[in-house]
């Protein structure tokens, strides 16, 4: 009998599809900017320091981790960098927005309160979505 996937899925390549354009996208727009194609790899991993706010408590860390992560952040920062002129501005909203896209990629969503690894995409390393 051939594998057939489940709807679950297919929900979730189609996501995994939607954040890849996403991360495209943000790649053609760094592009657009005047800054050496390297700056973007050694950048895309900046918005990672937010998870800093572990050290707190989850839930300072949940927050924290969540603002730096939230597309909607993103796109003020690229608009409000744009808008003013600002190159270093635009390429922080380009860098958060594709961070936060290739973070859906691989499954890292926004974070609850209580563990680290809890997301709204599931949790984190576990493929059945259950809490070990």
């Amino acid at each position: 009998m051939p594998y057939e996937p489940n709807k679950s899925e297919l929900m979730k390549n189609l996501l995994k599809l939607e954040e890849l354009g996403q991360f495209l996208l943000a790649i053609v727009l760094f592009n657009q900017l005047e800054y050496a194609w390297w700056v973007f790899p050694l950048c895309i991993l900046l918005p990672d320091v937010s998870a800093v706010g572990y050290l707190v408590n989850p839930k300072v860390g949940a927050w924290l981790y969540n603002f730096f992560h939230h597309k909607l952040v993103a796109l003020i920062v690229l608009f409000v960098g744009y808008w003013l002129s600002i190159p270093l501005l635009t390429l922080a909203g380009i860098i958060l927005f594709a961070h936060a896209a290739m973070d859906r990629i691989f499954g890292y969503g926004f974070k609850y309160s209580d563990n680290f690894k809890h997301t709204h995409l599931g949790w984190i390393g576990n493929n059945n979505n259950v809490k070990h």
